[in-house]
């Protein structure tokens, strides 16, 4: 699987406090070791039958480390013979063919394709290609079940971030933007709430997925943390008339721009002076003063911060305990510098 595939997994697991791709790969190595099991011994467990090859004899505790973190996974044992799954042999590609499954299923719906590539990169374990397949619908169902369930509860800081994926439409590979949308409830507890694509970020893209959220129950939207999408800031206004926070890692980024390589140790200590302050007075005032203080030498610097410190500064209208590192606002990844 190439980065970009990847760069959906990432940033689902980067986003929620709840660990959903690697829930997911758990879910399809149980049913993988399921499968497997069930091609040794002959038979569904439980079941009585003439084919019946030996009977399972509990299991052990093994460890797997994927790229969403570590998994506990408890392997069958057979009375007669061994298993070791195949997914865990040395050089086999199935946690990226999983990892391939599940993010098509966040996304678009799992391919054919796919689906080849996952019994291919299971081998000879003896599982059929209709029993991967079944494998694939259950999680294409688990993921789907995921994305249109109920949103409860009120969720004041919404943060949305995309990225670009290549997908195959139509016989050919094509760009695809996929959003991903995180809120962040009264209790502090960050979740995803909501993953969509499409070929542009126009507002009737944005409004229609912002839409969507709302639809389902999304409510107390105060503040919507993203990069400078003018699209995304009509549709917000208009769905949910919520403030808007420029992401601090974006803006970070497209303001060093404006400076040369060696400068940018320095600037960067003199931003960040302004996000130490205690108040949004000070921040306000020291914003000024770390802009004026790059006028001379980094001139575009000094005019991007004198037209988006109102951006970048809005979280500050908040309660201060969602300052901190710990809370809300800026501990989501694209928000804390």
């Amino acid at each position: 699987m190439t980065d970009d595939r990847m760069a959906l997994v990432e940033l689902i697991e980067q986003g929620a406090d709840s660990d959903l791709v690697r829930e997911m790969l758990a879910f399809a190595a149980e049913r993988m070791m399921d499968m497997e099991i069930e091609a040794r011994t002959g038979a569904p467990s439980g079941t009585r039958s003439p084919a019946r090859l030996t009977h399972r004899n509990g299991y052990r505790e093994r460890g797997w480390d994927t790229r969403a973190g570590r998994i506990d996974l408890a392997i069958p044992k057979l009375r007669k013979g061994s298993y070791f799954p195949s997914f865990l042999e040395p050089r086999r590609t199935a946690e990226k063919a999983l990892a391939a499954v599940i993010q098509e299923a966040y996304v678009h719906g799992v391919s054919t394709r796919s689906v080849d590539d996952l019994v291919k990169a299971m081998g000879a374990s003896g599982v059929s290609k209709s029993q991967v397949s079944r494998l694939v619908a259950e999680i294409d169902e688990r993921v789907n079940a995921f994305l249109t369930r109920p949103i409860e509860g009120e969720w004041p800081y919404l943060w949305i971030d995309a990225t670009y994926l290549k997908v195959r439409e139509g016989g050919r590979i094509v760009s695809t933007a996929a959003i991903i949308a995180v809120g962040v409830n009264t209790d502090g507890r960050r979740e995803v709430l909501g993953i969509a694509t499409g070929p542009s970020e126009a507002e009737p893209f944005w409004k229609a997925f912002l839409r969507s959220l709302a639809d389902r129950g999304l409510r107390g939207v105060k503040l919507v943390i993203s990069d400078d999408h003018k699209g995304l800031r009509a549709a917000a206004s208009k769905v949910f008339a919520a403030s808007q926070q420029r992401c601090r890692v974006h803006w970070m980024r497209n303001a060093l721009a404006h400076t040369a390589p060696k400068q940018r140790p320095a600037v960067i200590a003199m931003i960040k002076t302004i996000f130490a302050q205690e108040t949004a007075e000070a921040a306000h005032q020291q914003w000024e003063q770390v802009a004026d203080a790059c006028r001379e030498k980094f001139p575009k610097l000094a005019g991007m911060m004198d037209s988006s410190r109102e951006d970048v500064l809005a979280y500050m209208a908040f309660p201060k305990e969602h300052w901190a590192h710990h809370n809300p606002i800026v501990s989501l990844p694209a928000v804390a510098a």
